[in-house]
Order: C-alpha cells, then sequence, then structure tokens
C-alpha cells in the first residue's frame, strides 16, 4: 500500500472557528492522526508483535476536551516546555512575569499556549513518508513572553514507522524557546503503564523542589529509583520512600542525556511484553522529562477509554526545566537573527 493522508472535521472552537483532524497512514499501514488545534496527537495505531494495530496515545475524539483540562495530551508544548519558577525571569535586564498556572509557577506555555492554539496546517507526500506542516506566529506578549516568534512544526510519519517532528523558530526579540510533544503513551492500549520496561541513557537528573523546580546542580542517578541505564519497570521503583519521589507523586523529572550537543540519538527505549511494541524517542535536545502520568485520574475519558492514574506515560525531549533562570543551564534564549531548530522522534518497533 501507498502512504496516504486524509481531512475530517474536528469540531467548533469557542470562537466559531473550524478544526481539522488529519489522518496520516504509512505503508506500512500505522496511523497518525492529528489535528491543527495544539498539533496534538489524537491518535497513535502501532501493530504489536502480530501485526494487531492498537492506539497507543491518549487523547479525545474532538476539540471540546482540549479546551478544557487535557493534561496536554499529545500537544505542542511551547513558548516553553516544563516549567518557569515563580513565572519570572529576567532577560537583558528587564523582568518578564509568564502566566501562572500551576501553583505559583508557570508551565508549558501557560494555561492557553500553543497546545490551544489553532494553527495553519499544509500536508504533503514523499517517496517515503506524508506529513503535516504547522505554522504560528505567537505575538508580542502572549503569555508574558517577548518578542513576536513565528514557529513551523514538522510532522512526518514515515514508511518506516516512525514519526518526526521538526520545530522552528524565529524572533524579531530575545525570547526563551524550548518545543517539545506532550504524547502520552500506553504501548499496550490499555491499562497502566507501570510494567512497560524504561531505559533512559542519562547518567543524571535534574533534583527539584516540592514546586518541581529543579533545586541545585544536576545529581548522579546510580545508586538511586532514577538509575534507568539498563532496563527497569517504570513500576518496580516508583512508590519507594525516596524524597524526589515524593515531591512528584511519582516520576517527573528531567534527566541529562548522554549525548553529543545537537546530534540526532536515541534518549529513552520503553518495551511492553505482553504486545512487545517497542518505542524509541530520539531528540537532539540535551535533556528529557520522564512524567508516569502521577497526576490523571478516573474522571479524564476520551475515545470510549479512561485514563486513569498512572494509564500513560510521556517521555518530552527538552532543555532543561526554569533554564531562563539558570546560567548553569544550557541556555533557551533565542535572539533575532538566529534561528531555533530541533528535531524529535518517535519510532516503533517489535521485540
Amino acid at each position: 500500500m501507498s502512504a496516504t493522508i486524509t481531512e475530517s472535521p474536528f469540531g467548533t472552537l469557542p470562537d466559531g472557528r473550524e478544526a481539522t483532524l488529519y489522518t496520516l497512514t504509512n505503508a506500512n499501514g500505522m496511523i497518525a492522526k492529528i489535528s491543527d488545534l495544539g498539533g496534538v496527537i489524537a491518535e497513535l495505531h502501532v501493530p504489536d508483535r502480530d501485526g494487531v494495530l492498537a492506539d497507543v496515545c491518549h487523547g479525545f475524539d474532538d476539540v471540546a476536551p482540549y479546551m478544557g483540562d487535557s493534561h496536554y495530551f499529545g500537544a505542542l508544548i511551547g513558548r516553553y516546555g516544563n516549567r518557569i519558577g515563580n513565572g519570572r525571569f529576567t532577560l537583558d535586564g528587564v523582568a518578564y512575569q509568564l502566566d501562572v498556572n500551576n501553583g505559583v509557577n508557570h508551565l508549558h506555555g501557560g494555561a492557553d499556549g500553543f497546545h490551544r492554539r489553532l494553527w495553519n496546517a499544509e500536508t504533503f507526500n514523499t517517496p517515503k513518508s506524508v506529513g503535516l506542516i504547522l505554522t504560528y506566529v505567537s505575538p508580542d506578549g502572549e503569555q508574558g513572553y517577548p518578542g513576536n516568534a513565528e514557529v513551523t512544526v514538522i510532522y512526518e510519519l514515515r514508511n518506516d514507522n516512525e514519526l518526526r517532528i521538526a520545530f522552528h523558530a524565529i524572533t524579531d526579540k530575545a525570547t526563551p524557546i524550548n518545543l517539545t510533544n506532550h504524547a502520552y503513551f500506553n504501548l499496550a492500549g490499555k491499562g497502566d503503564i507501570l510494567g512497560h520496561e524504561l531505559t533512559i541513557l542519562g547518567d543524571a537528573y535534574t533534583p527539584v523542589d516540592s514546586g518541581l523546580i529543579p533545586a541545585g546542580a544536576p545529581a548522579k542517578v546510580e545508586g538511586t529509583p532514577f538509575d534507568f541505564r539498563t532496563p527497569h519497570t517504570i513500576g518496580e521503583r516508583i512508590d519507594q520512600n525516596d524524597e524526589q519521589l515524593g515531591y512528584g507523586s511519582g516520576y517527573d523529572h528531567n534527566f541529562v542525556l548522554n549525548k553529543e550537543p545537537g546530534a540526532l540519538a536515541v534518549a529513552a527505549r520503553v518495551v511492553e511484553p505482553s504486545s512487545g511494541r517497542v518505542l524509541e524517542v530520539l531528540t537532539q535536545e540535551p535533556g528529557i522529562q520522564f512524567y508516569s502520568g502521577n497526576f490523571l485520574h478516573d474522571g479524564v475519558s476520551g475515545k470510549g477509554r479512561i485514563y486513569g492514574y498512572r494509564s500513560g506515560f510521556c517521555l518530552e525531549p527538552q532543555h532543561f526545566p526554569d533554564s531562563p533562570n539558570r546560567a548553569d543551564f544550557p541556555s533557551t534564549i533565542l535572539r533575532p537573527n538566529e534561528e531555533y531548530s530541533t528535531v524529535m522522534a518517535y519510532r516503533f518497533s517489535i521485540a
């Protein structure tokens, strides 16, 4: 079969605009359904060891739930993925106050970040893939950020069962930029994710305070429940009596990756034993946030499923949390006449 892309209505936004759902199918029959509303990956159908497809991504049937407390299911995150302490930073001597939407902190670009914006969409085909180009201009002052930021995100479903996401941005004024995708995965397509076997290629992580803001320098994972350098099930140590796990009610931490700066490389690998599905997350970023779905609850439902406690995990490639306030972390500041460019990918296979 050949790769295809089709369009269907995805619902009406509060302001009356219509959202669209794009169904990308590769030559192997893998399916990714992505909307121009927040760039959300609404569905991701991946084969198991017997070739049976299952939807392995949390999401909703239409736009309405994405405008509420959607837990950022499958969404593009910006301008800044993860948290900025107290929603404040100083850049070039000017203090900025961002939208505060996570206790006293700023999270994932604010309450009305990129995940709730209707993006312009254009489809494309290549001999080896089908894709979607999303563009959005974030105006100066949006959610408190300085500068007009022109953002392009390219989703490409390849025939080797890889969903690649390329991010680009330019700005007319210095601003923090830290873009990622917030897909929640359950490679069994049901149940919890505690039996999934996880490897993260990082020797260190960033410890946090009670507000999940990095505190102090990165710490070695060796001898801690954060050591995933060899495979461990997600549930093996998640409930240990550990201060860091207590702060996140489980895992909700950034890992410092062992990789060359800027190189596109595997950062994490997850195996689901019952189905044989394997997910590898590739990135050019220096870090990856591992979140074990600790704040999901049984009141969240979509696509005929209940998304309960620890029913999905996230692996979000990124620069480190609170970097605008941490001179010791890799910089996230984009300046005029520079281009922000980074690539990540979800690559699926069978064990």
